[in-house]
């Protein structure tokens, strides 16, 4: 395995664990001080969440396979990170603020690594 593919392969292990861990836990907690529709909404965006790691995870295990997968999956980060600074544009930063600037920076930087080593794998493998 390329040296550039296993620094996707850590990545994608890492979107796995985030999206495994948050989708279970947003599942089980869910939003019980709002109403019933926003509650309903955001269980099944996490159910949603929670697949979206069980694919990450099989992206990471099938790294040598993928290619296109990759790349979808970090703009799915992009994008995650792209409603949570329009979130915070609109509504503020959450407090306290610093676990959520972290939050941000992850999805920001995390996918660039991978679409980055992505395309390194892609020109060593011509």
């Amino acid at each position: 395995m390329l040296a550039s593919q296993r620094v996707v392969q850590i990545c994608l292990f890492l979107f796995a664990a985030i999206a495994i861990f948050g989708g279970t836990l947003q599942m089980y907690l869910g939003e019980p001080d709002t109403t019933p529709r926003l509650d309903n909404i955001h269980r099944f965006l996490a159910g949603i969440y929670l697949a979206c790691g069980l694919i990450c995870f099989w992206a990471a295990v099938t790294v040598t396979q993928q290619n296109t997968l990759i790349f979808l999956i970090a703009s799915a980060g992009i994008f995650g990170a792209t409603g949570r600074l329009v979130s915070m544009s609109i509504v503020g930063l959450p407090q306290p603020g610093t676990p959520w600037i972290m939050y941000l920076l992850a999805e920001l930087i995390i996918p660039v690594i991978i679409i980055v080593c992505q395309v390194i794998t892609n020109r060593q493998r011509k």
